[in-house]
């Protein structure tokens, strides 16, 4: 890790509607490269911070603080700089379209190549993120795939614009255990070898815990800590994270992702 990649300053959150703020007041430094877990409850922010980050936040949601971009040396930009995974591949697969129409067409849009390009990037993707026999996949539609196959097809289709942060919210919350372990391990590995900053949001502390670098753990909007996953897990200093930690029996048992955590 090496420097700021992003800086987020006294940044709220209100959405229209809403009587309270959704984030209020955060200040977080994400470094460049780091695999940083967003833990919370339902409702404590995490979401919202994810959505602020890629900017899909909805029309007349109201906005105050800064999000800085020191790492990326311009503003960012929507679909090229950064990769979004949502809990529910469902929400951000088109069943009418392909696979491989659906992963190629980012790499397309966002890297100027052409559709036959696109899809042998695609393809390559596709075996990236183990999908079995992608040739055959670039051809199915997602209804004929199972969920922790789509989850991977989404992941493929996020990076495809070889994004400089992967945004994963929820990722991993609808599949099995089994299948949660290998989606981390999967994650880990692609933000490890194209040097992305991975931002995994999640309520499972023991999941995070497993191979992220740091923990900022949210609370009722705000920012309650943030350090490194071992200090945080150690010796955490507020009196929520220590009731978070204690109440997850997990935690006492090894990492889901043996040999990751550092």
């Amino acid at each position: 890790m090496s420097g700021v990649f992003c800086s987020l300053r006294q940044l709220s959150v209100t959405y229209r509607r809403g009587r309270n703020a959704a984030l209020d007041g955060v200040d977080l430094d994400i470094a460049a490269g780091e695999r940083l877990a967003i833990i919370g409850e339902s409702g404590s922010g995490k979401s919202t911070l994810a959505r602020a980050l890629a900017g899909l936040l909805p029309e007349g949601t109201k906005v105050g603080g800064e999000i800085l971009w020191p790492g990326l040396g311009h503003p960012s930009r929507p679909g090229r700089d950064f990769g979004f995974v949502f809990q529910d591949p469902g929400s951000s697969l088109n069943p009418v379209l392909t696979i491989g129409e659906q992963v190629a067409e980012g790499a397309k849009r966002h890297l100027g190549l052409s559709w036959k390009q696109a899809y042998v990037r695609a393809e390559e993707l596709l075996e990236r993120v183990q999908i079995p026999q992608p040739d055959k996949a670039m051809r199915a539609f997602p209804h004929q795939l199972s969920g922790g196959q789509r989850q991977r097809v989404a992941i493929a289709a996020a990076i495809a614009a070889r994004p400089a942060l992967l945004i994963a919210d929820e990722a991993t919350s609808s599949l099995d255990v089994v299948v949660q372990a290998e989606i981390v391990r999967l994650l880990d590995g692609l933000v490890r070898e194209d040097g992305m900053t991975l931002v995994f949001i999640t309520h499972d502390i023991a999941l995070a815990s497993g191979f992220v670098d740091r923990i900022a753990v949210f609370r009722n909007a705000r920012l309650v800590e943030a350090g490194p996953v071992r200090s945080v897990l150690s010796a955490p200093k507020s009196d929520y994270t220590a009731a978070l930690i204690a109440s997850h029996r997990d935690l006492a048992t090894p990492p889901l992702i043996e040999g990751v955590a550092s």
